[in-house]
């Protein structure tokens, strides 16, 4: 199994996982996730890193449904401006690849910002650490089990 995987069992932290066949053709994998799983793009979320002004890395972790407002995340953060990070810059932070990449058991800890919309659903989907797997879990749970911190970090 992933790190993702790995970190959920160590943790004792209840979830389940859901796999698809995800198509190498499209690049818009949490899309392609709730497709596939026949799930609202309001419950699958993304992970997204970006760099701050002050050069740190950080993890945004907003639905699919949604884009990432980096300057809301930037304000989260205590910086002044972010960017969305390289994804080969966000390969190597987090150790999982584009399309893939979990905010659990990455590579590299880092802070990491759930959008408050977590807050109002019973369980969520984050990727499995791979394409093609995603984890549900409660919100709480992704929480305690990352560190994250929620912040309105999405725009519609």
């Amino acid at each position: 199994m992933t790190p993702a995987v790995k970190t959920l069992e160590k943790a004792g932290v209840a979830f389940s996982t859901a796999s698809y066949a995800p198509d190498p053709r499209r690049p818009a994998y949490g899309e392609e996730a709730a497709r596939a799983l026949d799930l609202s793009p309001d419950e699958v979320f993304k992970t997204l890193l970006a760099r701050l002004d002050d050069d740190r890395l950080v993890v945004a972790i907003v639905p699919v449904s949604a884009q990432l407002d980096l300057k809301a995340l930037a304000r989260a953060a205590g910086a002044r401006k972010a960017v969305l990070a390289a994804p080969a810059e966000a390969e190597r932070a987090t150790g999982y690849v584009v399309g893939g990449i979990s905010p659990l058991g990455q590579k590299r800890r880092l802070a990491i910002f759930l959008d408050t919309s977590a807050e109002a659903r019973a369980t969520l989907y984050v990727s499995g650490g791979r394409r093609g797997l995603e984890i549900c879990l409660a919100p709480d749970d992704l929480v305690r089990a990352t560190g994250a911190r929620l912040a309105p970090v999405a725009r519609r």
